[in-house]
Parts: C-alpha cells; sequence; structure tokens
C-alpha cells in the first residue's frame, strides 16, 4: 500500500509541475467513468485524497489512538489554509463546519449598542441568513440586500443598507444558486466608510478562484473542504484578521479552543491567543488527512492557473449553450461569475436525472441546473453536456 501511495504521489507532481491539466485528471479516477461538473456540491475524489483515508485506517490498525500524529494533521490542515488565502496560521480557525465558526463568531459579538446591523444578501447560503437571524434575540437587526431587475446585486444596493449601524457585512463571494460572484472590494470600501467589519463566505470559490484575504480586506472569511479545495465534508475554517482575534471572545468553546488543549482545567475557561479560540472539540481527525492531501494538491496546481482555466471553462460552455438557444442565467463578465453556470430548466431536477443517465453529474437550484467546474474539467467535458443538453432541449428549456 505504501509504495502504491509514493507512486501515485510522484506522477501528481510530475503532472503538476509541467501544469498538464489534461494528464491531471488521470488523478480522478471518477473522470473515467463521468463527465462530472458537480464540484460546487461535492468534489471528484484524487488518488492521494483517497490514499490520506487509507493511510489515516493503516494507523487505526496499526497504532489504535495516535493523537500525536492526529493533532499535527490539523495544525498541517492550518497551515495550509492560511497558504492558500495568503493569511497567518494563528489567524486560522479550523471549523467542524461553517455553520460552527459562524456561531463561535457570532457568540462573541454584541448587537446590545448602536451598531446592531447585521448586512446579508439575497444571494446567501441558508447558513450564513439563518445564523445572523437567529442572533435577533440578542438584539441583532438583519437586513437583506436585494437583487436588481436583472437578477445581479449591485454595489448600489449595498451603499443603500450600509450605515453607521452596521456591524458586520456577511456576504457570499460566489451565489450557490446562480453562479454569480459579488464586487467585494467595493462592498469592503463602503463597509469600510461606515465603520463596519466584513465577513466573506468563499465556499463556493475558494480553490477555484485565487483568493488573498489581505487584499481583499475582508475582516473574516469562511469556507469547507469538501468543494473545490479536493476534500472532504466535516471540515471547515475560519479567518480571522489578527487584530480581531484577541479582542473577540467567543462564549461557544471548547476543550481545543483553550490556550492549553493538554491542561485539561475544569475550573475557567482559558482561551487560545491564536484564532484557534473560534473552535471547540476534538477535532475531526480522518477529515484532516483527506483535506491534507486535498489542499497539497490544490496549492501545487497553484490558484492563479486554476482560477484561469475555470473562467476560460466556464466562458466556453456559456457560449455553447447560447449557440444551441439555452442560455445560462449567470453573469458573462469574468469578474461576475465563479466556477458553476446555471441553466433555467422546466424540472430542473428531472433534468438532472436524465442527464445522469448519460453518465453527467450535475446538481439544481432552484429551477436552475448547475454545470461547477474544476481545473480537472475540459473541452470534451463542455461538449458532452452540450450535446445532452442539446438533445433534451424541447422537454426542458423554459417557455
Amino acid at each position: 500500500m505504501i509504495l502504491h501511495i509514493v507512486a501515485t504521489i510522484e506522477i501528481s507532481k510530475q503532472c503538476i509541475m509541467n501544469l498538464n491539466f489534461d494528464a491531471l485528471r488521470s488523478e480522478f479516477p471518477l473522470l473515467e467513468r463521468k463527465t462530472y461538473l458537480n464540484s460546487g456540491s461535492y468534489c471528484a475524489l484524487a488518488k492521494d485524497v483517497k490514499a490520506a483515508f487509507e493511510a489515516y485506517m493503516e494507523d487505526r490498525l496499526l497504532v489504535g489512538a495516535n493523537w500525536d500524529v492526529w493533532v499535527t494533521k490539523n495544525e498541517s490542515v492550518r497551515a495550509l489554509v492560511a497558504e492558500l488565502l495568503r493569511a497567518a496560521p494563528d489567524e486560522i480557525a479550523v471549523t467542524a463546519s461553517v455553520s460552527a465558526g459562524l456561531n463561535a463568531l457570532a457568540s462573541a459579538l454584541q448587537f446590545s449598542g448602536v451598531r446592531n446591523k447585521v448586512i446579508v444578501s439575497d444571494f446567501e447560503f441558508p447558513t450564513n441568513a439563518q445564523i445572523w437571524h437567529a442572533q435577533e434575540p440578542r438584539g441583532a437587526q438583519v437586513v437583506h440586500v436585494p437583487r436588481a431587475a436583472d437578477g445581479y446585486i449591485p454595489l448600489e444596493h449595498f451603499a443603500e443598507a450600509i450605515d453607521e449601524k452596521t456591524q458586520l457585512v456577511a456576504i457570499t463571494h460566489v451565489c450557490f444558486r446562480n453562479g454569480a460572484k459579488l464586487d467585494i472590494p467595493g462592498i469592503v470600501r463602503l463597509a469600510r466608510a461606515k465603520g463596519a467589519k466584513v465577513l466573506v463566505d468563499c465556499y463556493q470559490s475558494v480553490g477555484s478562484l485565487d483568493i488573498d484575504v489581505k487584499t481583499l480586506d475582508v475582516d473574516f472569511a469562511v469556507g469547507g473542504m469538501l468543494k473545490y479545495l479536493l476534500g472532504t465534508a466535516g471540515l471547515g475554517f475560519m479567518y480571522v484578521r489578527d487584530s480581531f482575534v484577541k479582542s473577540l471572545l467567543p462564549t461557544n468553546s471548547g476543550w481545543f479552543a483553550q490556550t492549553d488543549i493538554g491542561a485539561m482545567d475544569i475550573t475557567a475557561n482559558q482561551p487560545a491567543p491564536s484564532a484557534r479560540r473560534f473552535e471547540a472539540g476534538t477535532p475531526a481527525v480522518v477529515n484532516s488527512y483527506a483535506s491534507e492531501a486535498g489542499l497539497k494538491i490544490l496549492l501545487a496546481v497553484g490558484t492563479p492557473a486554476i482560477e484561469k482555466r475555470v473562467y476560460a471553462l466556464t466562458r466556453r460552455c456559456m457560449q455553447r449553450l447560447e449557440e444551441i438557444g439555452w442560455p445560462s442565467i449567470t453573469p458573462t463578465r469574468d469578474d461576475r461569475r465563479g466556477a458553476t453556470v446555471a441553466i433555467p430548466s422546466r424540472a430542473a431536477a428531472q433534468l438532472c436525472t436524465q442527464l445522469l443517465k448519460r453518465d453527467i453529474v450535475t446538481s439544481s437550484r432552484d429551477d436552475n441546473v448547475r454545470a461547477s467546474f474544476h481545473y480537472y474539467n475540459n473541452d470534451d467535458d463542455i461538449e458532452s453536456f452540450i450535446t445532452a443538453m442539446k438533445d433534451m432541449r424541447t422537454e426542458f428549456v423554459p417557455r
């Protein structure tokens, strides 16, 4: 097994060094059987990630409890996420999910003063609205920024909502429903002018787009491992700007949030001086093995190159959809979209089922079929998808 893992890693390194995307496809066995356009739901499984799961099982069989290694894996994930986001490891909390991170952050904020407003948008994933609405009994006032007539949310709408009472602007980077990307730098400028903090949910963008939290100038960023980060479910992260790490004290806590996790002190809460104070209990060990492997693959390929490829693939897909008379609703401008192309449909879920019968894996949200791309996709995937959509156009295109 060990020789197999080493051989797989060496092959991966050679492909990555040459940035041969066709060769890199061979690292994802699923692509031999399926046209996989569903990374916005769950990524394809890489050989190295599968090997990481197997390495965990080998540790369990040979050692049993291996806490020293397990904690090291968790810290490796922290360091890799920091590298990905261009942040410091002490600014990264490794969480069980985005929900866990947001709940810890919410518990550290006060809404009883003048700044009690939380701004969200109509593009949010449910978690990033529900958790802030859950703070309403604590005094939070949640304001939704609506879409314009064309379906996008322009800066003007955020300018109307953000004021001196705003404590936090909590917005998605890319909408999971339609693939639209918000103008994060513009929103940050509006928030800064009013003295508000900014949180970006980058779950639908991180790994498919190049993200630098320092350049974006956001205060918080959240995401997870199961989509474009090539890992698995059950593990997320939260970036906390260094200037807020020690000034925010979460009341959602646990033993891994303490300064010394080995102290086992039941007489007091001693939060870590780093973003680890936003963590909770025992880390998700097996998920750390898998996510570490996925992050290493991603960083080796490089998110600047991945972003360029994703934009080319989505642009090509949208052009081909136009040609068959079934245009997407995703913005055509690169600066307004992520890795997902959303196509309106009658009976979208049924259309996904019909596509799956042709070995094309997609997903649906609202009345849209979502084709989500990653660097391991290619033009052949697009043509398979377009051919199938053209064949079923009469039955499923909106009237």
